[in-house]
């Protein structure tokens, strides 16, 4: 359910302009009230999702981990960190991990 629901919203945010905020601000609300609902579930999705998909759902890391306040959480995004060095996501980790 979160796969489907996250690919239709990470498709939306890609066909956003860059001066789009509005929009953009609007698939990453949506992308956040998908992604702080189950933190196990949140997990299970991003553990499965592809480089292109991280990329989108990195600029909410920080809000998801206010959401979700999970320790968890923040150990899945380490370690897909690892599995993906090249979007260079450890600044962005290491500040939704100070919203714990």
């Amino acid at each position: 359910m979160i796969q489907e629901r996250m690919m239709k919203i990470i498709e939306e945010r890609k066909k956003k302009h860059i001066e789009d905020d509005n929009g953009i601000q609007e698939c990453w609300k949506k992308m956040i009230d998908v992604l702080s609902v189950d933190v196990q579930q949140t997990v299970v999705y991003l553990e499965n999702c592809t480089q292109v998909e991280l990329y989108y759902i990195s600029e909410v890391f920080e809000d998801i981990s206010e959401r979700l306040q999970s320790q968890t959480f923040i150990e899945c995004l380490r370690k897909l960190d690892e599995k993906f060095p090249e979007l260079k996501m450890t600044q962005d980790i290491d500040l939704a991990e100070t919203y714990i």
